[in-house]
């Protein structure tokens, strides 16, 4: 009788330490809005904290709606990290928090110079222009989501600060490297423009000198008229490139470039390789004015 005896404590034994390891595992977990936030993240946190996103990849961050499943598993977070003003956040945070009244969050925004949108009268009354939420496309911003990011792992796990020191540092030297390749691309650019569906690079165009030019008026759909203008400041500045993101609608994008002549490229400014789509964005920019 002793064999079961042993082997039934030893099975006993295996569950509590799985149970246990997944319990830890659970109370190492970090949620954060989206991709490009979780490589900031996981590149500061190392192997400390798992790392994982409310918006999966291929959703849109503005309109996404997280499953049950998502807000089940919150609960688990130690702390959940938001990139600031994006709609996801805006829509979900409060609801987030209501549910989960003890979780610390942080927000990597603070110490940014926003960008806000400019206000407009409607009829008779006046929409307060929003603030510009794409704040990761910079690297000048990149440093300040980085900061705070650093801060939040040191007041959740202060013991392990001089980890956290090093993969900071690492990351900032990485963004540093990042910057001086954008630059060198886009030397001699400044004042050019560009045109984009959705107004996901303003804080890029801000950094290097360039024009913004959105397709999308308001947020919506553009009216033939307004279509009709955009192909016309086209022309009139130049335009060489139009972007185009995977998650908006492209046929008003092909419709100026049929008219203009104008090429389109395809780019992912929510891709979890930061740096890489970084330096690719600039990278078109630069070869389309050779």
């Amino acid at each position: 009788m002793k064999q079961p005896i042993i082997l039934l404590l030893v099975l006993t034994g295996c569950i509590t330490a799985c149970t246990e390891n997944r319990a830890s595992q659970q109370e190492r977990t970090i949620t954060v809005t989206m991709e490009p936030l979780r490589y900031f993240t996981e590149a500061i946190a190392g192997d400390r904290f798992e790392v994982v996103s409310m918006v999966p990849k291929g959703s849109s961050p503005e309109t996404y709606d997280p499953i049950p499943r998502q807000l089940v598993s919150l609960s688990n977070s130690v702390a959940y990290i938001r990139i600031g003003y994006i709609g996801f956040e805006v829509s979900w945070m409060d609801r987030i928090l209501a549910n989960n009244p003890e979780l610390p969050v942080y927000d990597t925004s603070k110490g940014i110079e926003l960008i806000e949108g400019e206000g407009h009268f409607h009829g008779d009354h006046y929409h307060a222009g929003g603030i510009d939420p794409h704040t990761w496309n910079s690297t000048v911003n990149a440093r300040i989501i980085a900061e705070n990011i650093y801060q939040c792992l040191v007041s959740l796990d202060e013991p392990n600060q001089e980890f956290y020191q090093q993969c900071y540092d690492s990351l900032l030297a990485e963004i540093d490297r990042t910057e001086t390749e954008i630059g060198s691309l886009l030397a001699g650019l400044e004042g050019g423009a560009f045109i984009i569906y959705h107004p996901a690079l303003s804080y890029f165009a801000r950094d290097y000198g360039l024009e913004q030019i959105c397709i999308e008026e308001d947020g919506k759909q553009p009216s033939p008229s307004y279509l009709r203008s955009m192909i016309h400041t086209c022309r009139e500045k130049d335009v060489k490139v139009i972007f185009i993101q995977e998650e908006f609608d492209i046929r008003n994008a092909e419709i100026i470039a049929e008219a203009t002549g104008t090429k389109t490229y395809t780019i992912n400014p929510l891709n979890y390789d930061w740096q890489q789509e970084m330096v690719r964005t600039a990278r078109i920019l630069k070869e389309s004015h050779e």
